[in-house]
C-alpha cells in the first residue's frame, strides 16, 4: 500500500469521497491544503506532467468562470505565475506517491497506479459505489472546482468536473 500526500481544498466533499476511497483500498492519506502548501513553480509544475496548461486550471475558480483568466491563452510560465498567487486556479487535487505526482481524481489511472481495490471485503460495496460515480464531479453545493460540462445533481449536463 502507498503513502498517498493529497493536496486539497480542505472541506471538499469530493476530495472527501476520493480520500475514503484511497483509504478503503488500504493506502495511508495524508491530506494536505492546496491553499496553504508554499508552493515554488518548479515543484507546482511536477504534477501537471505533459498535459496542456488549459488541464491545469480548476475551472470553477472565480477568476476562471468570469473570464478573467482564460486557460487556453496562457502559457506554462504565466500560469504557473497565476496559480502561485491564487492557488484556487489550480485544478484538484494533485497527488504525490514516491516520486511520481499527478493532478485530478481519474479512477482509472489511479486504480493502474497505486490500485483502488478495497482490502477488505467489509469496503467493497462501499468502494464499489463511490467508483461507480464520477469521483472527479462535486458532490453539490459548493462548486469552486474544475468544471468541463456539470456536476452530480445537475444530471441535464451529464458531463464531469475535474478537481
Amino acid at each position: 500500500m502507498a503513502k498517498v500526500i493529497f493536496y486539497e481544498k480542505p472541506g471538499c466533499k469530493g476530495g472527501t469521497r476520493q480520500k475514503v476511497l484511497l483509504t478503503a483500498a488500504g493506502h495511508e492519506v495524508v491530506p494536505q491544503s492546496l491553499l496553504t502548501e508554499p508552493w515554488t513553480g518548479e515543484r507546482l509544475r511536477s504534477f501537471f506532467g505533459d498535459r496542456p496548461v488549459a488541464e491545469w486550471f480548476n475551472r470553477s475558480s472565480p477568476r476562471v468562470k468570469s473570464g478573467e483568466v482564460i486557460p487556453e491563452k496562457l502559457d506554462a510560465n504565466t500560469a504557473l505565475s497565476l496559480m502561485l498567487q491564487d492557488p484556487l486556479l489550480i485544478r484538484r487535487p494533485l497527488i504525490e506517491v514516491g516520486d511520481r505526482r499527478e493532478v485530478g481524481f481519474e479512477v482509472d489511472k489511479i486504480d493502474a497506479w497505486i490500485g483502488l481495490q478495497p482490502v477488505d471485503e467489509s469496503f467493497r460495496e462501499m468502494a464499489e459505489n463511490l467508483m461507480g460515480k464520477d469521483l472527479q464531479a462535486c458532490a453539490g453545493g459548493n462548486h469552486d472546482h474544475h468544471h468541463e460540462g456539470g456536476c452530480k445533481g445537475h444530471e441535464q449536463k451529464k458531463t464531469s468536473c475535474s478537481h
